[in-house]
């Protein structure tokens, strides 16, 4: 996929697994599998760290082809998803970083840029996501208080 803001091409990653359907050698039941999730999620990790883990540590390749829910509607019915999607809150890190560097170096003007689209971009996914309905219509961006949409 190509970047929103550059003429250069995207960079490859890793594929998904081809079949969606459960390996014959894998060895854990769908209730396992979200105790797992639970554990991890209790531990602090994000739902990306916790798939990256499950995947490499203990050999699932897909947590959807097992418990046919993914691991973020997992997280909601055992009520350990945080409130705020975790692209979103990524990108209000992003800012909050920015923010801090042009604090020191204020004629910084590509990071002044830097925080222009990235800031666009948080506005942008907040919009969708009110569409969607994971984020209450009333919730508002704003970077005076972003620190407390991180908590």
């Amino acid at each position: 996929m190509a970047r929103m803001y550059s003429r250069k091409k995207g960079n490859s990653s890793s594929k998904r697994p081809i079949k969606k359907t459960v390996p014959s050698w894998m060895g854990y039941k769908p209730k396992e599998v979200e105790l797992l999730i639970a554990k991890l999620a209790k531990e602090g990790k994000t739902v990306a760290q916790i798939g990256l883990h499950l995947r490499d540590n203990y050999g699932i390749p897909d947590v959807k082809a097992v418990t046919k829910k993914k691991i973020s509607k997992i997280l909601g019915e055992k009520k350990l998803l945080h409130p705020i999607p975790e692209d979103l809150r990524d990108l209000i890190k992003r800012s909050l970083a920015i923010r801090r560097h042009l604090e020191e170096n204020h004629k910084d003007q590509p990071a002044k840029r830097g925080l222009t689209l990235t800031e666009s971009k948080v506005r942008r996914l907040v919009k969708y996501y009110k569409q969607v309905g994971k984020l209450s219509v009333d919730w508002k961006y704003d970077f005076r208080k972003a620190i407390t949409y991180l908590e």
